[in-house]
């Protein structure tokens, strides 16, 4: 989606080629400037839209023409069926937040900042010093380097109350980004077969986690508070389970952030059960209105295994996430680690480390805030005045993404795939619940490019829920 016409004349070939021959010659450049009152540079460009769908063929010097479909038989596959027999756990392909959108599509779905949300002068110059360090030809410790696992243990130890024992390095694992963590995590610390607590809803890529790990979803219901204590204490006395997954802060997708007194009654839940809570702190830098008090510093007897990643606010290309966890708890999950990848690159470590450590992180993230505010604020408003069938209950105080719900009745995925076609791209909330969605949601985020193209993606996006409730 874009503020120019492209948008309409490719709506207006799609039409044209529905009722074509394949084969059959699309009308020239010069005609469609003239029929769409449009310049040389949007025809062409809703051209390009459409040879990259696979709806047309550009043969330079003699025209654009309706592409034929050719059958081709490719390879018998039909013997891996039998010898891969059924999956281990029933997982997506490939998750709708990790599907690439076309170019020149708005995109409202994934969950990585765009570059101009990024400190990406501080990435190029660290990666650069690290080629030239140690790093680029050294081994690094199974657990990470020492120093970027000091790095982590000071960001929580500078939230611990002086009353408690801080977390040292020797608490920190150093993992290749926060969903490999997880995965470790769950195998560590839960049985297959065995449940584990997940809010509900909650992050897509931990619900496929614990798929794979093998254990039992149970899912507690959680609102823009967190979950009721009460609840939490029931299912840990019906099920037995010994672990509870929870993103007390900006929680995607719901942008919930519990309070202190929360907090609290919730730890003070996982201790009376013997159990593990599973802080993950997706969203430490991410803080717009609010800021984060992880309860991993406010409990010294192991309880909480606590997991910050950095993908998000240095680099998608700079996979590094660290984990808090005291006891035997800390020693398996190490263990599965080594034994899954033996250690993260020292080089991308090291480049970390020198992002966190140079002043202008801090001053990257206070701008990051201010960022954040303005682009959540526009989106926001685009939902409320462009969307009106589209229920925003919460302005969430951080995180990337606003969690909308659809009139009852509407089919999420028909609306992502409506949206599409107009070349609008925004997430079916179904992926983010354990079991049956409650009901119909879309996840929006408000971190990709072209903020100012918020009001016209909504218009679309209101389009295609109203398509159904006609």
């Amino acid at each position: 989606m874009s503020n120019d016409s492209s948008a309409r004349i490719v709506a207006g070939l799609r039409a044209w080629i529905r009722d074509a021959a394949a084969g059959a010659q699309l009308p020239s450049s010069r005609h469609l400037v003239s029929e769409y009152g449009a310049s040389p540079v949007t025809v062409q460009k809703a051209l390009r839209r459409l040879v990259a769908e696979g709806l047309v063929e550009s043969r330079p010097g003699v025209g654009t023409f309706v592409r034929a479909v050719r059958p081709a038989r490719g390879p018998d596959f039909g013997w891996q069926t039998a010898a891969l027999r059924g999956p281990r756990a029933d997982l997506a392909k490939v998750a709708g937040p990790l599907q690439t959108a076309p170019p020149e599509a708005l995109s409202l779905h994934a969950g990585y900042p765009g570059p101009d949300l990024l400190p990406e002068r501080l990435v190029r110059t660290a990666l650069g010093r690290a080629a030239r360090g140690a790093a680029a030809t050294a081994r690094p410790p199974a657990a990470g380097l020492p120093e970027l696992r000091a790095w982590f243990a000071t960001e929580l130890a500078d939230a611990t109350p002086a009353h408690l024992s801080a977390v040292t390095p020797n608490d920190v694992i150093v993992a290749p980004g926060s969903q490999s963590a997880l995965a470790s995590i769950f195998r560590a610390l839960v049985a297959p077969g065995q449940p584990l607590l997940i809010e509900s809803p909650t992050y897509w890529g931990a619900i496929q986690a614990a798929r794979q790990a093998g254990v039992e979803l149970v899912p507690v219901p959680s609102d823009a508070n967190g979950p009721d204590p009460a609840e939490v204490d029931r299912s840990f006395r019906e099920t037995g389970a010994r672990a509870f997954y929870a993103q007390p802060s900006f929680a995607n997708p719901t942008g919930a952030h519990w309070s202190v007194e929360r907090g609290e009654e919730v730890l003070e839940v996982v201790r009376r059960h013997g159990a593990f809570l599973v802080e993950d702190d997706w969203a430490h830098d991410f803080g717009i209105d609010a800021e984060v008090r992880p309860i991993a510093a406010r409990d010294d007897a192991g309880h909480v295994v606590y997991l910050r990643s950095l993908t998000k606010s240095v680099s998608p290309s700079i996979r590094v996430a660290a984990l808090y966890a005291r006891g035997p708890a800390r020693d398996r999950i190490l263990g599965d680690r080594a034994a899954e990848s033996m250690y993260v690159s020292g080089l991308l470590q090291q480049a970390a480390l020198e992002v966190v450590s140079d002043p202008g992180w801090r001053t990257h993230l206070r701008r990051l805030r201010g960022q954040l505010r303005e682009r959540r604020d526009l989106l926001v408003g685009a939902v409320r005045e462009h969307a009106p069938s589209i229920a925003l209950d919460t302005v969430p105080p951080g995180g990337l993404h606003l969690w909308t719900r659809l009139p009852e009745g509407t089919d999420p995925a028909q609306v992502v795939r409506d949206s599409a076609a107009d070349g609008v791209w925004v997430a079916a909330g179904d992926e983010w619940f354990p079991a049956e969605p409650a009901a119909p949601y879309l996840r929006l985020t408000f971190i990709g490019p072209e903020p100012a193209g918020y009001p016209a993606a909504l218009a679309v996006v209101e389009r295609a829920v109203r398509l159904q409730h006609r």
